[in-house]
């Protein structure tokens, strides 16, 4: 999308954003409360159509995880219905039992929708998405409701996604520890696009401390990732031989 500018009740809800995915690659949006993250979202998928400015999408097939989904308890939809609902044609038992496996929910499949936790129901409309063989997953708060240990899990599916299918991932996230070690590339959202680039330098942008302030910033600057180097006791960078391994940065770490 470039020079994106969305309007609501004569008030800017996003202002001269511009924004791309490519394949293989993880956008996250981070922002406050109120700042257009979801509504960005919305005009990307063709939810919204923007005032000003040009969306341009490319992929043949989207995956699409809402923040939330509100199904009523008097609405008779199991989870093997609602799976097969996603994907055109008829789809076997088998193949909504492995997508559920692969994103630890394969014990669900024969219950109600209405009847799943927050959690279970986050990793139902994960495997959904994934059952449309996307070219682009689009996110929105994808692990809202799941316990610390399965956010690290759904975040390792996606990025498995991004590293393997080649993928784009455009997501929308408020766990900033796990999504500066789980992303390539963060865009600072406020209506407008405060601050953008690799995470760790976007943590430590004037507006991205203005927005969320430093005692935040300094909690992200430990978050893990691959590198071609390595550390010396005092911090200094080393040459690594063998090619790059993860590494945990901290306050320690010279770059210079």
């Amino acid at each position: 999308m470039s020079g994106v500018r969305l309007t609501h009740g004569g008030h800017a809800v996003l202002d001269r954003v511009d924004l791309s995915v490519e394949a293989g690659r993880i956008i996250t949006v981070v922002g406050p409360n109120g700042a257009g993250k979801s509504s960005l979202l919305k005009v990307a998928l063709g939810l919204l159509r923007p005032d000003a400015g040009s969306v341009e999408r490319s992929a043949a097939a989207i995956g699409y995880v809402p923040q939330r989904l509100d199904i009523g308890r008097l609405l008779p939809l199991s989870v093997r219905r609602f799976l097969a609902m996603a994907v055109p044609g008829r789809v076997g038992n088998g193949t909504l039992e492995d997508m559920l496996d692969t994103v630890g929910a394969g014990h669900v499949l024969g219950r109600q929708v209405a009847d799943l936790s927050g959690g279970e129901l986050q990793r139902v409309l994960l495997a959904r998405a994934l059952l449309r063989r996307p070219d682009l997953l689009v996110l929105d708060e994808p692990v809202g409701g799941v316990d610390v240990a399965g956010q690290a899990e759904l975040y390792d599916l996606i990025t498995a996604q991004a590293r393997d299918r080649g993928v784009g991932v455009l997501m929308v996230s408020h766990d900033l520890h796990v999504v500066m070690a789980a992303t390539d590339h963060v865009v600072c959202l406020n209506r407008h696009v405060c601050c953008a680039g690799h995470p760790e330098a976007v943590s430590r942008h004037p507006e991205y401390l203005a927005l969320f302030g430093p005692r935040v910033a300094a909690s992200l600057a430990i978050y893990t990732h691959a590198h071609d180097h390595g550390h010396g006791a005092d911090g200094s960078v080393l040459p690594l031989e063998g090619g790059g391994r993860p590494h945990v940065h901290g306050p320690g770490c010279r770059h210079g």
